[in-house]
């Protein structure tokens, strides 16, 4: 890890609450600039509540959080107006085509030479025979596409990506894999969810696995593993199969030590 000024994501005694429900338990994460950082676990662990609040979208029950020296629940315009976000459901806006799309990100970003930067975007994911086609029109994976490009298109000193390859195909996973890691060997930070663990293993400096709103382990993708013959779907499986309860159920049977 680096220092407090190296560190682009700061959260602390960070949770989420709705009612009685906890989305996300308390948790202490770092991410230091240059990183690649995962945020692993199965559907409804809690991935996208998580990067939901480190991005300002939700406003934490309890702690904060700090991203470019930015307080994401108070100042949440200013947070987005300096990262790229990709969520993991939003699309892009209905009656709006890719190239319009585009560039009225541009323009809101105060990007210069916004025409060579949409047209580069558009060649870049082959979508140059649907640019002015309306975004409702188009197939799921070519929705992708889009809100990648928007992220992409100002090539952000901070990413923070939610399922970023639903719907591609394997070509673009790869293309948009090699980007990435491009990006990061350029000096960018990603923080990417996913229950892919491929990507963990091709693309993540540090991860963090998750499960029903608790982080289970965190750390060096090799020192999550118990021997060099566990493999990390191994790792994924030993910690999010045994569910919470269960967990507490185990440690309830141990017989304490009396005092």
């Amino acid at each position: 890890m680096g220092s407090d000024e190296q560190n682009l994501v700061v959260a602390h005694d960070l949770g989420k609450r709705y009612g009685d429900f906890i989305a996300l338990h308390p948790l202490n994460v770092k991410v230091s600039s240059g990183e690649f950082f995962g945020v692993f676990g199965p559907n409804g662990a809690g991935k996208s509540t998580f990067i939901k609040l480190l991005t300002g979208q939700l406003r934490p029950s309890i702690g904060q959080v700090e991203v470019l020296g930015i307080n994401a629940a108070r100042n949440p315009q200013k947070l987005k107006a300096n990262i790229g976000i990709v969520p993991e459901s939003e699309s892009p806006p209905s009656f709006l085509t890719p190239s319009e799309f585009l560039q009225f990100v541009g323009k809101l970003r105060g990007l210069k030479e916004i025409e060579e930067k949409v047209e580069y975007w558009l060649d870049w994911f082959g979508m140059q025979e649907k640019r002015d086609t309306m975004c409702k029109d188009l197939s799921k994976g070519q929705r992708q596409k889009v809100m990648l490009a928007t992220a992409f298109i100002h090539k952000p000193r901070l990413l923070f990506l939610d399922e970023p390859f639903a719907n591609l195909d394997p070509i673009y996973q790869r293309k948009c894999r090699e980007w990435l890691e491009e990006h990061v060997a350029n000096g960018g930070t990603i923080f990417l969810c996913s229950h892919v663990l491929e990507m963990a293993e091709r693309m993540c400096n540090r991860m963090a696995i998750i499960n029903k709103g608790k982080v289970l382990a965190a750390g060096k993708v090799s020192d999550l593993k118990q021997s060099v013959s566990e493999t990390l779907e191994d790792v994924f499986i030993r910690l999010v199969g045994h569910s919470i309860e269960e967990a507490e159920r185990i440690h309830d049977d141990i017989p304490q030590e009396e005092e």
